[in-house]
């Protein structure tokens, strides 16, 4: 079997066309998972395929990470809108550091909008690889008609729900047809020497030939060729088909590439897990493509026995019962194996680092509708974590509720709906708490005495403190300069331990952060003082001591690093500056061609509208990671308005 991944920006017909290559040549077979990957296996040419079509939105560039890394080669569906390519960016970007071989399908040309050159040219400004046209639009006034393949030099018209009939190559397109392919040849000559002196002695190289060497630098990765059709009308389906049939490589060169990546033998490549999902009273189910021989129930994989071998869209067992090199099946109860990973015999090798999901840009507090359900959530969150490496889970702190980081809003609706429907655990969503300290601007003196008497031995105290500030980010410090033995030196260190106690709340209700306690003086008792009266005395101290300090509200400043496409650039100095942030600046990513990297202060409680703006000016493309970095001080009526939201929480 031969296994290809369709991806691309939403809207661009990625559905429509799996559906139309899987019925080329009669009826395919589907599954579907509740993440939305679209699994469909067919025959085309003798042979077995199965396509993943994976879901559109940057909220899901995950799955597609997953889908390629047990591909052979992709299909890019793009709009023939030039002002959109910058759309496919964040999809270039993966298929270029994954290394998998790639087709790039201009789908929808019934609606041109734009020329396809230009489309080409925009697509060129994220892609390292020379985009390549292999065919030219024929056209009839504004409507594209047909297609003229410049390798073959031969031209067809399409035909409604019908493959093409070939037609001779119109007089108008002549000229055009050889310009284009003069440039096809061109390129390929970078990688091929014979090709190359055949140009030079302007000698016309055979189609055969010209075919032979395209089909070798897809193969090897070199170049991207671009095919042009509308998947809605059938128009393009079975040259694109061919293309695949002829350029994708085997599953030998899978195994090579990922052996390669990971720095792995490649002989001890048994398959790569690429999916997961669970269902309901079966739980965690996980696809699987066989690299070599020998995978059946039972056998060893990832380091543990194989479950059943199940046809993946019936969840039936396999005919056969065992995989083939290249098979893609479905398995229960292989817990062990993670996803996605390389797999040996003995082992669950980590995917290589490009499969890296991006990092979650919204945060949430999931609240289950029923109190007997919160253990169960905690549980569950756990297993969703194995099957989904964009969704990361913590605790709240200071409530310890379950604390989910998403790509988006879209990614939040789909884990809600997954709770629900295959878990039976319903939530509901808030906003996690903000996180603020407080700390004094003044330094300040108290006495304080703790004196008891409750029957018997009593408890005795007596403190001078003095309460200072300290440095942004110097933390509690503590120090004494007693003299005389007025407090024992036993109980020093229990007067640190109560002035520590009296930094979890202030006198804003909030815990106290760059703040020093020194103890410069005292009295004890014989009998009645004790290492309890001694701690108590210093929280209590400590305390006054803070309520005379001018307590002053302290928020979190994040570092942020935002990812996004250099055209919008631009967009984010007024973006940043309207959320009190401070930017530092941006260079261009070395890594990405196309793209910057934007670096910026921004206070956490902004973080949140941060994420939906970053959405809204960046149609979606743009991510940020976030690093907590100091906190600072928080004046005026957006300082007072949290306090007493604060004290009425408390309360």
């Amino acid at each position: 079997m031969r296994c290809f991944t369709v991806l691309g920006p939403s809207q661009t017909g990625k559905s429509t066309l799996v559906e139309k290559l899987g019925a080329l040549e009669g009826a395919p077979k589907k599954s579907v998972s509740p993440y939305g990957l679209n699994l469909t296996e067919f025959t085309f040419g003798n042979e077995a395929w199965c396509a993943l079509d994976t879901p559109g939105g940057n909220e899901a560039l995950a799955h597609a990470q997953d889908a390629l890394i047990a591909s052979d080669a992709c299909i890019l569906c793009v709009s023939p809108v030039p002002e959109e390519a910058v759309l496919a960016a964040p999809y270039l970007r993966v298929i270029e550091a994954s290394g998998t071989p790639c087709i790039v399908f201009v789908n929808r040309i019934d609606e041109p909008r734009g020329r396809i050159r230009d489309v080409i040219a925009s697509l060129q400004g994220y892609c390292s690889h020379s985009l390549v046209l292999r065919q030219i639009p024929i056209r009839e006034g504004d409507k594209i008609v047909g297609t003229c393949d410049l390798i073959s030099e031969r031209a067809w018209r399409y035909r409604e729900g019908q493959t093409s009939a070939l037609i001779a190559i119109p007089e108008s397109e002549l000229e055009r047809e050889h310009e284009a392919r003069a440039e096809l040849l061109e390129h390929l000559s970078e990688f091929d020497d014979w090709l190359l002196e055949e140009l030079i002695e302007d000698r016309e190289p055979p189609s055969d030939a010209v075919f032979a060497i395209s089909s070798r630098v897809v193969r090897e990765n070199k170049i991207i060729p671009v095919l042009l059709g509308a998947a809605s009308h059938s128009n393009g389906m079975l040259r694109l088909m061919k293309a695949l049939r002829h350029e994708a490589p085997p599953v030998d060169a899978l195994r090579k590439r990922l052996a390669a990546a990971n720095s792995t033998p490649e002989n001890a490549l048994a398959a790569v897990s690429f999916h997961a999902y669970h269902r309901q009273n079966i739980g965690k189910t996980v696809l699987v493509r066989a690299l070599k021989e020998g995978l059946k129930q039972g056998a060893l994989l990832g380091g543990g026995r194989l479950g059943p071998v199940q046809d993946p869209g019936t969840g039936r067992p396999t005919a056969s019962g065992t995989a083939a090199p290249g098979d893609v099946f479905s398995t229960v109860k292989s817990d062990h194996l993670p996803v996605p990973s390389l797999l040996t015999v003995d082992a669950a090798i980590a995917a290589p680092e490009w499969t890296t999901p991006p990092t979650p840009m919204l945060e949430r507090i999931l609240v289950p509708e029923s109190e007997r359900d919160e253990t169960k959530l905690s549980e569950t969150l756990a297993k969703l974590v194995e099957t989904d490496r964009g969704l990361k889970v913590a605790q709240e702190e200071g409530t310890g509720a379950q604390l989910v980081s998403v790509q988006g809003p879209v990614h939040l609706r789909d884990l809600c709906k997954t709770l629900a429907e295959v878990f039976h655990v319903n939530v509901t969503d808030r906003m996690p708490s903000p996180v603020y300290r407080e700390t004094i601007s003044k330094p300040a003196d108290v006495h304080y005495r703790h004196r008891k008497q409750t029957g018997g031995a009593g408890q005795f105290a007596d403190v001078k403190l003095s309460v200072h500030p300290n440095g942004r980010g110097k933390g509690f410090s503590f120090g004494e300069t007693v003299k005389g033995g007025a407090v024992p030196r036993n109980y020093i260190p229990a007067v640190e331990a109560g002035s520590r106690e009296a930094m979890e709340r202030g006198p804003l209700g909030l815990p106290v952060i760059d703040v020093g306690v020194m103890l410069t003086d005292g009295q004890h008792h014989s009998v009645d003082s004790s290492e309890f009266a001694f701690r108590a005395a210093a929280k209590m101290g400590v305390r006054q001591a803070l309520s005379e300090a001018s307590a002053v509200l302290m928020q979190p400043v994040f570092r942020i690093e935002i990812h996004i496409p250099s055209v919008y650039s631009g967009n984010l100095v007024p973006i940043v500056s309207a959320f009190k942030g401070q930017v530092l600046g941006f260079d261009r990513d070395d890594n990405t061609k196309g793209w910057d990297v934007f670096r910026a202060m921004i206070p956490g409680s902004s973080l949140d509208e941060l994420g939906r703006a970053l959405r809204s000016a960046t149609q979606g493309i743009g991510s940020f990671s976030k690093a907590f970095d100091h906190f600072e001080e928080l004046y005026g009526k957006e300082a007072d308005a949290i306090v007493t939201a604060q004290a009425a929480h408390a309360h």
